[in-house]
C-alpha cells in the first residue's frame, strides 16, 4: 500500500505553446516515512473528537439563532420599547442635574457677580481715570496748547518782520545801491587790468621759458648725478644688511638643527619604549583572551551547539511535524465533521418533518379544516347574522325610544311655556343674484333700487 501521493504527470507542451522559461526549480522537501505514519491515526482520531465537537458546535449555532430570531430580538425590542422613555427621562434628569451642578452656578457667578462687579470697575476707572484727563485735557491742556501756539505764532511774525526790518531790506539796499555799482566798475577795471597783464604775461613768459629750458637742463644733469650716488649707497646698505642676515639665519638654523636632533632622539627612545611595554601588554592580552575564548568555548559554546544540534534541532522538527500533522488534521477533521453535522441536521430535519410536521399539516388539512369550514358554515354564521339582527333591532329600538323622549319633552315644554313663535319669512325680491334692469331716477329722487335690501356679501 502506497501511501505516499504520487507525482502529478505534467503533460508534454504542444509545438504552438510556449515553453516555460528554464530555470532554477526548487522542489517540495519529501516527506519521511514518520510523517507518513502518523498521518492517518492522527486524522481518524482528530475525526472521533473533532465530529462531536462541530456537532455540538452547530447545534449551539442553529439554537443561538433560534433564539436570537423568535426570543432575544423581541425581547431586546421590548426592553428598548420600555426603557427608551426611561432612558431619556434619566438622560434629560442628568442633564438638568449637570447643568445645575456645573453651569448655572458659573452662569449665575457671571452674570451677578462678575458682570456688576466689572461694569463697577469700569465706573470706578472712568469717574477716576477717564475723566479727570478728559478734563485736564479739555480744560488745562487745550487753552494752554492754543496759547503757546498763538504766542509761538506771534514770536514767529516778529522774528519775521525784524529779520525782514533788520537784515533783508537793508541787505537789499547794499547790494541794490552799493555792491551792483561797485561789481560793475571793479568788473571793468578788472577786465582792462587782465588785458594788460596777459600782454605783459606773454611777454614775459617767453624770456621765461627760454631761461627755464636752460635752468632745466642744468637741474635734470644734477639730479642725474645725485641718483647715482644715492643709487651706489643705497646698494652697499643693501648688500651690508644682506650678509648680516644671512650670517644671523645661518646660526639660527644651526641651532634649531641641534635641538631638533636632540628631540628626536629622545623622542625616539620614548616611543620605542612605549611600543614595546604596549607590545608585550597586547601579547599578554591577546593569550589571555584565546585562553578564556577557548575555555569558554569549551565549556558553553560547544555544549550548547551539540543539545542545539543532536537535541533540540531533531526534537523541534519531530514537534513541527506532529503540530502541522494534527493542524492539518484537525482542519480536514472540521470540514469532514462539517459535512457530517450537515447531513445529520439534514437526517434529523427530515426525520423531524416526517413524524411531526407531516402529520400535523395532514390533520390540519384533512380534519381540521373541513370540520372548520362545517362550524363557520352550520354554526358560526348563523350565530353571526343572529347576533347582527339582535343588534339592530336594538339600534332600532334605542333610536325609537330616544326619539320619543325627545317628543315627550316637546311636549312638557310646550304645555309649560306655550309654543315658541313661529319665525316670520322675509320676502325676498325674486332673482335677486341676477342682474336686472332698475328703473330710471324720477323727480322725487327715488329709483327702483329703494325698495331693494343691500345684498349680502359671500
Amino acid at each position: 500500500m502506497d501511501l505516499e501521493k504520487p507525482p502529478a504527470v505534467t503533460p508534454a507542451p504542444r509545438q504552438y505553446e510556449m515553453k516555460p522559461a528554464t530555470g532554477p526549480q526548487q522542489d517540495a522537501a519529501p516527506e519521511g516515512c514518520l510523517v507518513v505514519a502518523i498521518r492517518i491515526p492522527v486524522r481518524i482520531v482528530v475525526l472521533v473528537l473533532v465530529v462531536p465537537v462541530r456537532m455540538v458546535w452547530d447545534a449551539l449555532v442553529v439554537s443561538g439563532r433560534f433564539l436570537r430570531d423568535t426570543v432575544f430580538r423581541p425581547l431586546g425590542r421590548a426592553v428598548m420599547w420600555v426603557l427608551a422613555p426611561v432612558g431619556r427621562a434619566v438622560v434629560t434628569v442628568l442633564g438638568w442635574l449637570a447643568k445645575l451642578v456645573f453651569v448655572w452656578p458659573w452662569v449665575g457667578l457671571w452674570r451677578y457677580v462678575v458682570v456688576p462687579l466689572g461694569r463697577g470697575l469700569g465706573w470706578l476707572g472712568h469717574a477716576l481715570l477717564v475723566v479727570p484727563v478728559v478734563w485736564l485735557y479739555a480744560r488745562v491742556l487745550t487753552p494752554l496748547g492754543h496759547g503757546i501756539v498763538a504766542a509761538l505764532q506771534g514770536i514767529g511774525t516778529g522774528c519775521a518782520w525784524l529779520w525782514r526790518v533788520l537784515v533783508v531790506a537793508p541787505a537789499g539796499w547794499l547790494y541794490a545801491r552799493v555792491l551792483a555799482p561797485s561789481g560793475w566798475g571793479i568788473a571793468w577795471v578788472a577786465r582792462g587790468v587782465a588785458a594788460g597783464v596777459a600782454w605783459v604775461a606773454l611777454r614775459l613768459w617767453a624770456g621765461i621759458a627760454w631761461v627755464g629750458l636752460g635752468v632745466w637742463s642744468g637741474v635734470t644733469w644734477v639730479c642725474r648725478g645725485v641718483w647715482a650716488g644715492v643709487t651706489w649707497v643705497c646698494r652697499g646698505v643693501w648688500a651690508g644688511v644682506t650678509w648680516v642676515c644671512r650670517g644671523v639665519w645661518a646660526g639660527v638654523a644651526w641651532v634649531a638643527r641641534g635641538v631638533w636632533i636632540g628631540l628626536a632622539w629622545v623622542g625616539g627612545g620614548l616611543w620605542a619604549g612605549v611600543t614595546w611595554a604596549g607590545r608585550g601588554l597586547w601579547a599578554g592580552v591577546t593569550w589571555v583572551a584565546m585562553v578564556v575564548g577557548t575555555l569558554l568555548r569549551w565549556v558553553f559554546v560547544v555544549p550548547a551547539v551539540a543539545l542545539w544540534r543532536w537535541v533540540f534541532v531533531p526534537v523541534g522538527r519531530a514537534i513541527a511535524v506532529v503540530a502541522r500533522e494534527i493542524g492539518t488534521a484537525i482542519g480536514h477533521a472540521w470540514r469532514v465533521a462539517g459535512y457530517v453535522s450537515l447531513a445529520v441536521g439534514r437526517f434529523l430535519g427530515r426525520l423531524f418533518r416526517w413524524i411531526f410536521v407531516e402529520p400535523v399539516r395532514w390533520v390540519y388539512k384533512s380534519v381540521l379544516t373541513p370540520v372548520g369550514h362545517v362550524v363557520r358554515d352550520a354554526i358560526w354564521r348563523p350565530a353571526a347574522e343572529a347576533a347582527r339582527s339582535v343588534g339592530r333591532g336594538a339600534r332600532q329600538a334605542l333610536t325609537s325610544a330616544r326619539e320619543t323622549a325627545r317628543q315627550t319633552r316637546a311636549d312638557i315644554r310646550r304645555m309649560l311655556f306655550g309654543a315658541p313663535p313661529e319665525p316670520e319669512p322675509v320676502p325676498l325680491a325674486k332673482g335677486l343674484r341676477e342682474p336686472t334692469v332698475l328703473p330710471a331716477r324720477t323727480l322725487e329722487g327715488r329709483s327702483g333700487r329703494d325698495d331693494l335690501s343691500p345684498p349680502r356679501r359671500g
